[in-house]
């Protein structure tokens, strides 16, 4: 074996995915080994997903890879930081990519990692192994894109890597080095349907200010609908899912891609129903037409905000009234929306939140989660608060999502503010499927405590709570 791939994310150490239950596969990992595959080297994936940490640690003293690749987000990170001293102590080369060790090079460096990867790891991964096995991982200048310490211990940063222009150049992803058929089976015994992810492009454009572009920067790169067509008749033929999850970040980017894509899958009889995320400036009438002909049964729109201030303080580059009309245009064709909500942004008022609220009522989303926005390292979100960030504890044991920016609200205030809002939007729903009088004096009570508990709090500045967009949002189903 050449080199190990695995990842951080141990789902029985979720309690949340634990009740939600709707893993994927890593697709970052999977796709950098068939790259290293066809390129000639032995690579071996430790999918931890469904694994133990001791299982991890069994097949280090099994099969003593000179090379482990870890996948890092936030997280992961106290995680991702024991597996690299796991594999430091039986004498690997430890190499880190994703959004987290980007954000934080040298904090992983002291802790373990001997390079840190930025952006893409795959054409990165097979210059770094030939060096790695001829200079050792502390003479390494003249690899782009990575951070590795010299022999005198300092912290050096190569020039960026080119990204990939080329993306029908990868192969499929590795699916067969991990078991896709766990996941299918998790998903159908808790949902009744077995659902896998692919992606169709790499990268987003846009310029929202608390979104991480820490892997992909700001570039937009497509595969060609031949090619990702080609995929999904592969999956199709040898997982056979009930469902997909295209998990770019803006799906319906290109309308005319789009509608070449349609064309490839009927020419191959593929209706897999699907879901996605999307923008509703990035959406109209054929688009959502399209959509529900290609099997779409439900898509995400970050609406973020019903305030068009705060929406253009994020630099969202969408109004409200976008997202208001394209999910009635969603839902008209048969299309679920789930919508994301945040909450808490700099400089967000009673009024804005309120207008939020509006917001959901008037539109009445299948589903919408609920987040405290955080800053982000890295961000323009971050940069615009950085000297108001607060952080407690160990580096190692904390992530950004535990930053707090002095003067926000309390997470008290949040609490009682995202209480207030799901249960007036329940309040909303009750009403409209015309419940008895117990039932909705239940529901205006829980809204009244919590706007009471707004109230209550709204003084306190200790620095506002953030939770993660990734993904641990609340959900509320109609």
């Amino acid at each position: 074996m050449d080199i190990l791939l695995t990842h951080g994310y141990f789902m029985h150490e979720d309690p949340h995915e634990l009740k939600v239950m709707k893993p994927y596969p890593p697709l970052g990992i999977i796709s950098i080994s068939a790259y290293l595959k066809t390129a000639g080297y032995q690579v071996g994936v430790f999918d931890s997903t469904f694994q133990t940490v001791s299982e991890y640690a069994d097949l280090l003293d099994r099969d003593h890879p000179p090379v482990v690749g870890i996948y890092a987000n936030l997280l992961t990170r106290s995680r991702v930081v024991g597996m690299s001293r796991a594999a430091k102590d039986r004498g690997a080369i430890v190499i880190l990519g994703g959004p987290e060790p980007a954000n934080y090079p040298e904090e992983y460096l002291h802790r373990g990692a001997d390079v840190i990867v930025f952006g893409e790891g795959e054409a990165a991964l097979a210059e770094l192994l030939p060096a790695l096995a001829k200079h050792g991982p502390h003479a390494l200048e003249h690899i782009p894109g990575i951070a590795y310490r010299n022999e005198d211990g300092r912290v050096v940063r190569t020039p960026s890597r080119p990204m990939i222009e080329d993306l029908d150049s990868l192969p499929d992803p590795d699916r067969e080095a991990i078991d896709i058929n766990r996941y299918l089976h998790t998903w159908r015994v808790h949902h009744g349907a077995g659902s896998l992810s692919l992606i169709c492009a790499r990268g987003c454009p846009y310029h929202c200010t608390w979104c991480s572009h820490a892997v992909y920067g700001h570039t937009h790169r497509r595969r060609s609908p031949r090619r990702v067509a080609q995929e999904v008749e592969s999956i199709a033929s040898r997982y056979q899912p009930d469902q997909l999850w295209y998990a770019d970040d803006v799906f319906t980017m290109h309308h005319a891609w789009l509608r070449e894509y349609s064309g490839e899958l009927k020419r191959r009889a593929l209706r897999i129903p699907f879901e996605c995320i999307s923008r509703a400036d990035r959406l109209n009438g054929e688009v959502a037409d399209l959509l529900a002909e290609m099997g779409c049964h439900r898509l995400w729109l970050g609406s973020e905000s019903g305030s068009q201030r705060i929406l253009d303080a994020m630099r969202r580059g969408l109004t409200v009234e976008q997202v208001r009309s394209m999910t009635g245009a969603l839902k008209r064709r048969g299309i679920q929306v789930g919508m994301f909500i945040m909450l808490g942004y700099e400089g967000e008022s009673d009024q804005d939140l309120e207008a939020t609220v509006k917001l959901i009522k008037q539109s009445s989303p299948d589903v919408f989660l609920t987040t405290v926005a955080y800053p982000i390292r890295g961000t323009e979100y971050y940069d615009k608060v950085a000297d108001r960030v607060m952080s407690q504890g160990d580096w190692q044991t904390r992530t950004d999502r535990d930053f707090q920016v002095s003067g926000g609200h309390s997470r008290r205030y949040y609490f009682f503010a995202t209480r207030w809002m799901v249960n007036s939007v329940a309040l909303q729903r009750k009403k409209d499927s015309g419940l008895g009088v117990l039932r909705l004096a239940k529901a205006a009570a829980n809204t009244m405590l919590g706007r009471a508990g707004m109230w209550l709090t709204q003084d306190e500045t200790e620095g506002s709570a953030h939770g993660s967009r990734s993904r641990a949002r609340k959900s509320v189903r109609s």
